[in-house]
């Protein structure tokens, strides 16, 4: 650009016209490409209190957890489990025949009787361990019916279990493995956890150890159909077949729950899975292991949940409480005066806002305890003390003196009075079933009596157990079969 020689007003102008274009033609270019922050001309003009800027507020940072510190921490102490029995097979049906047509009976009648033979059965699942001495947690469905359990560490170590207890009712079971300075879980409190908090599992799905999921804790304190005992955590934690026993973990590495079950139409992952509160868990594992069995209290009610229509017509404000729909005659209810169409508001000084809420809290109580019921009847409130009985789990006879597995592979119980008459002997263990195993080999069938081991008598399950283990790799077992008596060798092997 070429200066034009003129008079200092005239250039003075010149100089202003330039300087404005420029500053126009800069407006324009910025509203085509955008003006970086650091290229910004900061404005000469005062900025009034109206136009100062607002200040911006800070927003906190969103840390998502650290799943794998936990993982690498924990995951040693969780183990894989493996079992192995076997079920018994007989009459198998006709399979190309359809059971409903009417000459299946007949033919099934006719068939010659088909001798019962033992069919292998495999399953697996996970567990972790709370003893440096070797005892784990598991589920009770995983080892409940197994001949044999083998625990897997991480390590790859593998050990032979035995399975010290077993609480069915709340799905509990203790093993115990032969081993020292094992790593161990922290135990964390699950009445702490808040619906909407991380949570990870470690398990064996499928088989696939040491696999780790997380999901939130989606609801706390669910009742599921026939396990009325546990306040299930429910969680969307990816829980599939292997999983079971396995430990559910919160963010700071505490275990809160074994995961146990899942609601599922095709018998995987659907979204919904249930733990057992570790709190529950180590209540049952302590009594398991101090007295063989748990005890649980009992008011002996029927109870179901009070809507809004009943709510209604038995005058509540609100819907809530247990009502009694039944009392069993004798038991401690109905010596306490509760009546049907009772309507429990609190136990213990805990309201009871729906009706699964009060198996729980009468079920951890230990029988004979002394409990405070506030009740509604008739429109009024009605305050009662009563003492709280023992519960009876029926079918679940487990350490009490009832059906116990011993490690001959049988199942046996103490003959009651009436069959003792009838076997005219005094004592005797009644053989239910037999598993493959030594007593199997031997030839032992269900329904021999054992009379003595090695010429000892034995009479109780416990008694039994401990003269086969004093008596070295070969025992002789006197037994009853119908009326004849006679001795089995058993090779222990």
């Amino acid at each position: 650009m070429e200066w034009i020689n003129c008079s200092k007003p005239v250039r003075v102008a010149i100089l202003a016209l330039t300087m404005a274009g420029a500053v126009a033609a800069g407006y324009l270019y910025r509203d085509r490409l955008p003006v970086k922050e650091a290229q910004a001309i900061p404005s000469v003009v005062a900025a009034t209190p109206e136009s100062r800027p607002t200040p911006s507020v800070a927003t906190p940072l969103i840390t998502l957890p650290d799943f794998a510190e936990i993982a690498s921490q924990q995951g040693p102490a969780v183990v894989n489990i493996s079992v192995s029995g076997s079920v018994k097979s007989g009459f198998s049906g006709f399979p190309q025949m359809d059971p409903n047509d009417p000459f299946y009976e007949f033919f099934r009648r006719f068939q010659p009787p088909v001798p019962q033979n033992s069919v292998p059965t495999h399953g697996l699942g996970s567990g972790f361990i709370v003893s440096p001495d070797g005892v784990v947690l598991t589920n009770a469905h995983v080892v409940s019916d197994a001949d044999e359990v083998i625990v897997k560490l991480t390590d790859k170590r593998e050990f032979k279990a035995k399975v010290t207890a077993i609480d069915k009712p709340s799905d509990v079971a203790v093993l115990k493995i032969d081993a020292k300075n094992l790593p161990t879980v922290k135990i964390g409190d699950p009445q702490r956890a808040r619906v909407g908090e991380w949570v990870i599992a470690i398990g064996s799905p499928f088989g696939f150890e040491n696999t780790v999921t997380a999901g939130i804790i989606s609801a706390k304190s669910r009742s599921l159909p026939d396990e009325g005992y546990v306040p299930f955590l429910q969680t969307d934690v990816a829980v599939n077949p292997g999983n079971s026993g396995g430990p559910l973990f919160n963010m700071s590495g505490e275990v809160i729950g074994i995961n146990s079950q899942i609601y599922s139409r095709s018998g995987g992952y659907q979204g919904l899975s249930f733990a057992i509160p570790i709190d529950v868990a180590m209540k049952v594992e302590r009594q398991l292991l101090d007295h063989g069995k748990v005890s649980r209290g009992r008011l002996g009610v029927v109870i179901q949940e009070v809507d809004q229509q009943l709510a209604d017509t038995f005058g509540l404000d609100k819907p809530g409480g247990a009502l009694v729909s039944s009392v069993e005659r004798n038991s401690p209810a109905d010596k306490a005066g509760i009546e049907p169409g009772d309507v429990i508001l609190k136990f213990n000084n805990k309201e009871i806002g729906r009706s699964a809420e009060l198996p729980p809290l009468v079920s951890e109580l230990p029988p004979g305890t002394v409990a405070s019921i506030e009740l509604w009847r008739k429109g009024k409130i009605k305050n009662i003390s009563m003492s709280v009985g023992e519960m009876r789990i029926a079918g679940d006879k487990g350490k009490s003196g009832g059906e116990e597995k011993v490690e001959l592979g049988l199942t046996v119980r103490p003959l009651t009075s009436e069959e003792r008459k009838q076997a005219d002997v005094a004592t005797g263990l009644l053989v239910e079933n037999v598993a493959e195993g030594p007593a199997h080999r031997a030839g032992v069938r269900p329904g021999d009596v054992i009379l003595s081991v090695n010429g000892d008598p034995t009479g109780s399950v416990e008694k039994l157990r401990t003269l086969v283990g004093k008596n070295g790799k070969r025992v002789a077992l006197l037994i009853l079969r119908g009326r004849q008596q006679m001795f089995v060798a058993v090779n222990l092997g």
